[in-house]
């Protein structure tokens, strides 16, 4: 008869855990879909977060849902500019005293390359690809030697169609851009992840998914929330410091992907 009493040693059959508790992180455009849902989870793991959005009543929102489980701040800002950019990253700083965990998330759908102006190109450009490179730099420089960053790609890079040829040109060179600035920073201490989801229930699939259809795909399995991309992220968070996602793609179970 086997001994029940006895506490089994597994200590063979997992890998130590990297807390979150106690870390402090930045999320942009946390206020709504993907980046909410990963402010909210981390805030309920311990980590102090810093979020922001362009609209007040989403930020206001958001941070009345982080406060149900945890500790957050934020403003709401534009980082498609210069001033709205340099001051999130600021003020991050300012109200955390410090951050070991940046998401880069912040991003907006756009279409085919006729379907807009040179303006609205620009600032597509600047607001789905200059935040985030100027972001990562503003990032690595005050990590210096140590934490996490985390880019939310897409799937779009991989499903190439002349409806999106704006977004996914666009993703694709964050996609690039997210693996050589790991092989840069890597020996740094700095860990740098790249999160590609695929169809997702958020603002950004609106007015083509209204919200009631998105219920009724993630009900069905043809689309996923975003809280199961949260949960990828916080996967990547807690590997070893050894060990490094560089890559994760995430896809709806039902689908022609």
């Amino acid at each position: 008869m086997t001994d029940t009493t006895t506490p089994t040693n597994a200590s063979d059959a997992h890998t130590a855990r990297t807390p979150l508790t106690g870390r402090k992180a930045i999320v942009t455009g946390g206020t709504t879909g993907i980046g909410r849902a990963i402010a909210v989870l981390l805030a309920s793991e311990g980590v102090e977060v810093f979020i922001c959005g362009r609209d007040e009543d989403h930020l206001a929102d958001a941070l009345a849902r982080i406060a149900e489980v945890g500790t957050g701040h934020g403003i709401a800002c534009d980082l498609a500019t210069k001033d709205g950019l340099d001051r999130f990253y600021r003020e991050a700083e300012a109200t955390l005293g410090g951050y070991d965990i940046a998401v880069l998330n912040a991003a907006a759908g756009y279409g085919g390359l006729t379907d807009v102006d040179e303006d609205e190109l620009r600032y597509a450009i600047a607001q789905d690809f200059t935040q985030y490179v100027v972001g990562a730099h503003k990032a690595v420089t005050h990590m210096r030697d140590h934490g996490d960053i985390v880019m939310i790609g897409s799937y779009s890079v991989h499903k190439l169609g002349g409806g999106s040829t704006v977004y996914a040109g666009i993703k694709s060179g964050i996609h690039g851009f997210a693996e050589a600035l790991r092989r840069e920073v890597s020996q740094e201490g700095i860990k740098v992840t790249l999160i590609v989801p695929a169809l997702t229930g958020s603002d950004m699939q609106k007015p083509d998914i209204p919200p009631e259809k998105q219920a009724e795909r993630i009900n069905a399995q043809t689309m996923m929330r975003a809280e199961d991309i949260a949960v990828g992220v916080h996967f990547a968070l807690t590997q070893p410091r050894r060990t490094v996602v560089q890559e994760m793609v995430l896809v709806q179970r039902d689908t022609d992907a």
